[in-house]
């Protein structure tokens, strides 16, 4: 007896080909949305500290950290970084306790979901200081610690660091719904913040995460760099 060996039809392929087009259709369309996931929420984050700074000014005429009547005027302020109060000069100085103070005099005010109370020594710890999405420790303060726009020299201003840790396809999608798309203008700008080891831009403006140079000012969103941050400036 002769077996017959039967290959498959086109129909058979056809199939199969369908099916494997639609498993890489899921995994993609499963992909597409955990980014945006991802995406919405540093956006909700940032959005969020950004409503509590400005309210927080709005009411008390002064910037969170820096206010020096909030054991007077909130309640329940702790006594562990200067009685509760900022030194009242108008800046969230970058040499002391005020960045941690920020969030317990935000918080006690009720500007801020959660109870954070200040680490002496600017020292962030869960208790003190929130996180971000990425689980890094969020910075408000003033200072310079962010790229400058192509040809005009750096300033200081207030800011949120939020953080390393976040993958440069995420930062850079960030910053397309919320501001200009650009790591050095606009108020979303790059920032080497540590800690998480971020890296920072060499001599040239180019770094892992973006090129900072006149004429090109672009996030590196296709090389997968899992360690970028920003600055939003206020």
């Amino acid at each position: 007896m002769h077996s017959t060996q039967r290959g498959f039809t086109l129909i058979e392929i056809a199939i199969v080909l369908v099916i494997v087009g639609l498993l890489l259709g899921g995994v993609l369309k499963g992909q597409e949305l955990i980014t945006s996931a991802r995406v919405r929420n540093v956006i909700s984050m940032q959005d969020g500290v950004k409503a509590a700074f400005f309210g927080f000014q709005d009411r008390f005429r002064a910037f969170p950290g820096d206010y020096s009547q909030a054991q007077q005027n909130i309640a329940n302020m702790s006594a562990i970084c200067n009685n509760g109060n900022g030194n009242g000069d108008g800046l969230i100085n970058p040499g002391g306790d005020e960045p941690i103070l920020a969030w317990e005099q935000l918080s006690r005010a009720g500007f801020l979901t959660g109870t954070y109370a200040c680490a002496a020594g600017g020292n962030n710890t869960p208790n003190s200081t929130p996180t971000s999405p990425y689980n890094v420790f969020l910075q408000m303060i003033f200072d310079n610690n962010y790229a400058a726009e192509p040809g005009l020299a750096q300033v200081a201003r207030h800011n949120l660091k939020i953080g390393g840790q976040i993958p440069v396809e995420i930062i850079a999608e960030v910053d397309r719904k919320t501001d200009d798309g650009r790591p050095a203008t606009g108020s979303m700008r790059f920032s080497p913040y540590a800690p998480g080891a971020l890296p920072a831009p060499v001599a040239n403006g180019v770094g892992t995460c973006g090129d900072l140079t006149a004429g090109v000012n672009q996030w590196f969103a296709a090389n997968g760099t899992p360690n970028c941050g920003a600055a939003i400036l206020f």
